[in-house]
C-alpha cells in the first residue's frame, strides 16, 4: 500500500513538473512587454473576449499587409559608406541642412526640429524602421493566432537583414547620422536603432514557430552580442554613452534589451544603475528635463525622454529591480516626471517651452497608458480615449496591456 502511494505521489509530481515546464515554455521571451499579460490576453482571444476582438482583428489586418512587405537590406542603398562596404549602415543627421552661404552648401548647419528631406535618400534608416514594424506586427499576429504564415515571413525578413551573408548588416553604426562636411558618423546615430528593442521582443514571440530555428536564434543572439560590444567600445558608442540628454537614456534602453537578450544579467544590472543615475542628473526638482526644454520641439522631446525611461523600468522587472517606485538621492522619480507632464498632456495647462511644430498627442498615448497601469492615473486613461477617438477600441495596445480604455 505504501509503495502504491509513493508511486502515485511520484507520478503526480512528475506530471506537475512537466505541466510547469510546459507552462514556462509557452511564455514568450519578451522584455519590454509583460509576458504574463500577453499570455492572459491570448487566452481571452481564444475565448473571443468581446473587449479584445476589435484590436485582434485589426492586428490580423495589419499582419496581412505586413505579409506584402518584401525583404529589405542595407545592400539596397545607392551611396557607398566611407568604408566602401555596403554592409555598413549609413544615414545622415535629420536636422542638418546645406549652408546657403557656402559653395555646395557644405559643411551643413543645424536647424533643430526641422527635418531635411534629403535624409529620405538614405534608405537604410527608412528600411530599418519599416522592417522592425513589420516583424513586430507579424510576430504578434503569430503569437496570438498561431498562423504559420506570419512566423514564416517574419523569419524571412530577419534572415535577410541580419543573417544572410550576401545581405546582412554589419553590427555597427560607424556611419549613422553623418553631417556632410563635418562628420562621417556620430554617436547620435545610435538613436536610429532604438526600433531594435521591439524587434528583440518580436524574436521572443516567435518561440515555438517551426520556421524559427535554433540556428536563427543563436545567429541573432550573436549579432546583438557583437552590436552590444560595438556600442560599448567604439568611439561613436562611447560618445553616445556620455550624452546627457534623451540620447543617453535611449542608449541605455537599447543596451538593456540586448544585455537581457544575450544573457548578460550582471551587465543588465549595471545598465539599470546607469539609468537611475541619468534620472537623478537629468531631471530637475519639478520633474522636468532642462535639456529637452531647450529644444525647438520641447514637448515632443520631454515625452521622448520619458518613453525610454518607462521601457527601462519595464525591462528591469526581468532582473527583479523596481524602477517604477525608485527615488533617487535628490528625490527624482519616474512618477514625479509623469505627474509634471500629465497636466500638459491633458491640456489642462498650456505648454511653456518652445514647440515650433504642432504636437501630435498620439505620441503620448503609450506614456499615458503606462501611467494608468503603473500609477493608477484615471485621467490618463480617459485622455487616451479622447486622443484616439474611433481608433481606441481597435488599438493594438489593448493586446499588450491589462488596462481597459
Amino acid at each position: 500500500m505504501r509503495l502504491k502511494f509513493l508511486f502515485a505521489f511520484a507520478a503526480g509530481l512528475l506530471f506537475y513538473s512537466n505541466t510547469y515546464a510546459q507552462g514556462n515554455k509557452s511564455a514568450p521571451a519578451v522584455y519590454s512587454i509583460d509576458a504574463s499579460t500577453l499570455m492572459a490576453n491570448k487566452t481571452k482571444i481564444k475565448k473571443r473576449d468581446v473587449a479584445l476582438m476589435p484590436a485582434y482583428q485589426q492586428l490580423l489586418q495589419d499582419a496581412e499587409k505586413a505579409l506584402l512587405f518584401k525583404p529589405v537590406s542595407v545592400m539596397e542603398k545607392i551611396n557607398f559608406p566611407p568604408s566602401g562596404d555596403k554592409h555598413d549602415y549609413m544615414s545622415i543627421a535629420p536636422y542638418f541642412w546645406p549652408d546657403s552661404t557656402k559653395p555646395g552648401g557644405s559643411p551643413y548647419i543645424n536647424r533643430d526640429g526641422l527635418r531635411n528631406p534629403e535624409e529620405l535618400q538614405y534608405k537604410d534608416k527608412i528600411y530599418l524602421a519599416a522592417l522592425c514594424d513589420a516583424v513586430t506586427t507579424l510576430s504578434l499576429a503569430w503569437y496570438f493566432s498561431e498562423d504559420v504564415r506570419y512566423a514564416d515571413h517574419a523569419t524571412k525578413l530577419m534572415r535577410v537583414w541580419f543573417l544572410d551573408t550576401a545581405t546582412k548588416m554589419n553590427p555597427n553604426l560607424n556611419f549613422a547620422q553623418a553631417v556632410k562636411g563635418r562628420e562621417t558618423g556620430r554617436g547620435y546615430g545610435l538613436i536610429d536603432t532604438r526600433h531594435f528593442v521591439k524587434l528583440v521582443d518580436a524574436i521572443g514571440l516567435l518561440k515555438g514557430a517551426h520556421s524559427w530555428s535554433s540556428g536563427d536564434q543563436a545567429g541573432m543572439q550573436d549579432w546583438f552580442a557583437s552590436f552590444l560590444d560595438w556600442m560599448q567600445t567604439s568611439k561613436n558608442g562611447k560618445d553616445e554613452m556620455n550624452t546627457t540628454n534623451n540620447h543617453g537614456v535611449w542608449y541605455d534602453q537599447q543596451r538593456l534589451s540586448y544585455a537581457l537578450f544575450t544573457g548578460k544579467t550582471e551587465l543588465a544590472k549595471q545598465i539599470v544603475a546607469s539609468a537611475e543615475s541619468r534620472l537623478d542628473k537629468q531631471m530637475d526638482d519639478q520633474g522636468g528635463f532642462p535639456l529637452e526644454m531647450k529644444r525647438t520641439i520641447s514637448l515632443h522631446y520631454t515625452v521622448f525622454i520619458m518613453d525610454p525611461f518607462f521601457t527601462i523600468a519595464q525591462m528591469a522587472q526581468n532582473i527583479h529591480i523596481d524602477l517604477w517606485n525608485y527615488e533617487s538621492p535628490s528625490h527624482k522619480s519616474l512618477k514625479k516626471g509623469l505627474n509634471a507632464l500629465v497636466p500638459y498632456l491633458l491640456e489642462e495647462k498650456k505648454w511653456e517651452g518652445p514647440q515650433i511644430l504642432q504636437f501630435d498627442f498620439e505620441e503620448a498615448v503609450p506614456l499615458l497608458l503606462t501611467g494608468a497601469q503603473k500609477y493608477q492615473c484615471e485621467s490618463c486613461k480617459k485622455r487616451i480615449t479622447q486622443i484616439l477617438g474611433e481608433k481606441a477600441k481597435s488599438s493594438r495596445l489593448h493586446l499588450l496591456t491589462a488596462v481597459d480604455f
